[in-house]
């Protein structure tokens, strides 16, 4: 029997632990990167995750049913938004810690590397709410309804976001020389 992530929370809500153990080991991870794209701080994006399960605990908000993942996704973009303009740019060295595998070909590394690079710099580029709603749809697997209420709008403007974030993300990869077939 698949347990529902809401049944999961009223678990935590009853007394048993084990809930919100599952639930942050299946929500921490995408919702410390989802918070990470908007401070570009892996490590200040851990902290905010962790205060959004605090926040989740502590105030225990009635949750519809269906709707856990779009709360803990609001939660953790008004954290991020509210923590990133109290906060100053910091120099990460994040990017220097990663080795490639032995068994890996160099080509194969620079040419990943690159193209990730480049989809990065692209993707940064997009208005910050197309951006937001191509990254919750492809990114995080939400629904346009999920994301709808994760950002404050209607089904039709996200469907309309998506549309138009592709669309200028697919002109910008052009313009960087990358093709469709490429990705």
């Amino acid at each position: 029997m698949v347990v529902t992530d809401e049944q999961l929370y009223r678990r935590y809500l009853d007394g048993d632990e084990s809930g919100l153990t599952v639930l942050m080991d299946q929500y921490g991870d995408a919702l410390t990167l989802y918070i990470d794209g908007y401070l570009g701080d892996i490590h200040e994006a851990e902290d905010l995750m962790i205060e959004v399960f605090s926040y989740l605990l502590a105030k225990r908000p009635r949750i519809r049913d269906g709707g856990l993942k779009a709360y803990l996704y609001k939660a953790a973009r008004h954290m991020a938004l509210r923590h990133k303009s109290k906060r100053r740019t910091v120099f990460s060295l994040e990017d220097l810690a990663e080795e490639p595998e032995v068994e890996t070909l160099i080509e194969e590394v620079v040419k990943n590397r690159e193209r990730s690079r480049i989809l990065h710099l692209c993707m940064g580029r997009l208005h910050t709410e197309y951006r937001e709603a191509l990254y919750l749809t492809y990114f995080e697997e939400m629904s346009y309804a999920e994301a709808a209420e994760v950002m404050g709008k209607n089904i039709k403007q996200i469907t309309n976001m998506v549309y138009r974030g592709k669309q200028s993300l697919r002109a910008l990869l052009e313009k960087e020389g990358v093709t469709y077939a490429e990705y």
